[in-house]
């Protein structure tokens, strides 16, 4: 990961000197003070007038790069200066998507100074923030990558008069930007390494951030009367294994625990569909359906590793969906952790199954003060809304608005889908409490009704939130602050969740 570093402003004599450029209404007529004026001043003007000549004016998502700009009188200077916009506002979201942007441009380069003087601390962090996501490279299994293709880039300084406000606001931001590299980590892994044996010995290992971290095996889980969960996991030679991560930031030390909040991830490490098999073309991207459960796991290494102050509680369930002899079959009746039972139509609808035995689980132990579970749980949200929103589906509009809203401000957006009667009709067995499908139309939806089903308000309000990921989990092409692949989508914004709301 690049080293990131808060220095005095001083012209690098060697690398990228970078200038963040705020619009000017009037378009610009000079280099704000410090570093850009500096710089300006050194080439004898050069520099100005090279971004006036190319049209350079600031406006956010533009940029301009001037190479080997000579420096007066012979002095060292930087190899290239790039000046990137930050728009008329120069927003946090804004220097952050400035900062993914910027990564490209100087990835090249060993060092780089950004010229930060003039911008608010938690800007300057932010643009930070964004070069470090866009950084983000999965090289472990490469043996054979050329060294010109390999990123240089080893460490950014932050040049600025305000280096104790700027390091305040980038401490949480550091912690976040480690939560979702493991979440992006675990996504990514193949998945004859990732069993969920592994999955779980990897959230063990962050016991060394705080978290206290428990992992039942399938004897536990039986006794729990996990029949749901064990009956996805039967057709593997993997065992399942259920996870459970505590971070106490309130109630640590004291005797009463706090009422957590709570998030639940579904975490199917390979997915084949099991007898329900499913086509062998693109079957290899189902090693990221546990993507929910990556999520979880990052969210819960972000709360621990900024110390955030509230009781959270995240639970994944790690199961292997396979065909093998003595798999799950369609038309099998399951009971689950909650006493209701399922009619399994589709063995390929497995992750719902999972999730209903850990949001019962989830319940019985901890009572939350609200649930919001995250699953890569149906192609039909995909044909929904493509790959721009995550499904938000939800029994209380104000959990709903306030992760929809924390969404919107990282840029992990959610779109509210409906829940009601005709469709949980759908979902009627003839011979069980319920079927695990409800047929192709609103497909994402009845997946929703059949979660809610396990949502418990016998003893009062639970306030529930799930989002399917399926459409946003992966990402086919590079996005602002992401390179192509695993996005980690959901840590950010529920780490945002909780600081805005739930912190205290």
């Amino acid at each position: 990961m690049i080293d990131i570093a808060f220095v005095k402003p001083a012209l690098p004599r060697h690398g990228a000197l970078v200038l963040p450029v705020v619009e000017a209404a009037e378009g610009m007529a000079g280099l704000a003070p410090g570093l850009a004026a500096a710089i300006d001043q050194a080439t004898g003007g050069a520099v100005l007038r090279a971004l006036t000549a190319a049209g350079f004016k600031g406006r956010k998502g533009q940029s301009c790069t001037i190479w080997a700009p000579a420096m007066a009188e012979g002095a060292a200077g930087p190899a290239r200066i790039v000046a990137i916009g930050l728009g008329r506002e120069a927003s946090a979201e804004a220097a952050e998507a400035a900062g993914g942007t910027l990564y490209g441009l100087i990835q090249a380069e060993r060092e780089v100074v950004v010229a930060a003087e003039g911008l608010a601390p938690g800007v300057a962090a932010s643009l930070a923030m964004g070069l470090l996501l866009r950084s983000y490279r999965f090289d472990r299994y490469r043996t054979t990558v050329k060294e010109e293709d390999k990123p240089k880039l080893e460490r950014l300084a932050v040049a600025t008069e305000a280096g104790a406000a700027v390091k305040a606001a980038w401490g949480p931001m550091r912690a976040i930007a480690d939560g979702v590299f493991i979440a992006r980590d675990l996504v990514t892994e193949p998945p004859n390494i990732l069993t969920p044996t592994e999955m779980a010995d990897r959230c063990k290992a962050l016991e060394s951030l705080g978290l206290v971290v428990e992992v039942l095996g399938p004897k536990e889980m039986k006794k729990l009367g996990f029949g749901a969960l064990l009956g996805v996991a039967q057709g593997s030679a993997q065992e399942p294994r259920m996870v459970v991560m505590q971070w106490n930031g309130v109630s640590r030390g004291k005797k009463a625990a706090a009422k957590p909040v709570a998030f639940i991830g579904k975490g199917v490490t390979f997915d084949t569909g099991g007898i329900s098999i499913k086509p062998a073309g693109g079957m290899e991207d189902m090693k990221w359906d546990m993507a929910g459960a990556g999520t979880v796991i990052g969210l819960m290494a972000a709360l621990a590793g900024r110390k955030a102050r509230v009781d959270a509680v995240g639970l994944v369930g790690l199961v292997e969906n396979m065909p093998g002899s003595n798999a799950q079959r369609p038309g099998d009746v399951v009971t689950t952790a909650s006493g209701q039972t399922v009619e399994v139509i589709n063995t390929d609808a497995e992750g719902r199954l999972v999730l209903a035995d850990v949001l019962h689980y989830c319940q019985e132990r901890f009572a939350p003060r609200f649930m919001v579970d995250l699953a890569t749980l149906t192609g039909a949200i995909i044909v929904a809304l493509g790959h721009e929103h995550a499904g938000l589906f939800s029994n209380d509009d104000e959990l709903a608005g306030r992760v929809m809203a924390a969404g919107k401000v990282v840029g992990e957006a959610c779109w509210r889908m409906p829940l009601g009667e005709a469709y949980d009709k759908q979902i009627k067995s003839e011979i069980a409490d319920m079927k695990n499908v409800g047929g192709r139309p609103g497909g994402s939806i009845t997946a929703a009704q059949f979660i809610q089903r396990f949502v418990d308000t016998k003893k009062g309000p639970m306030p529930w939130v799930h989002l399917d990921i399926a459409g946003v989990a992966w990402s086919s092409k590079d996005l602002p602050t992401a390179p192509k692949g695993a996005t980690a989508f959901g840590v950010r914004l529920l780490d945002r969740l909780v600081t805005e709301h739930y912190e205290g």
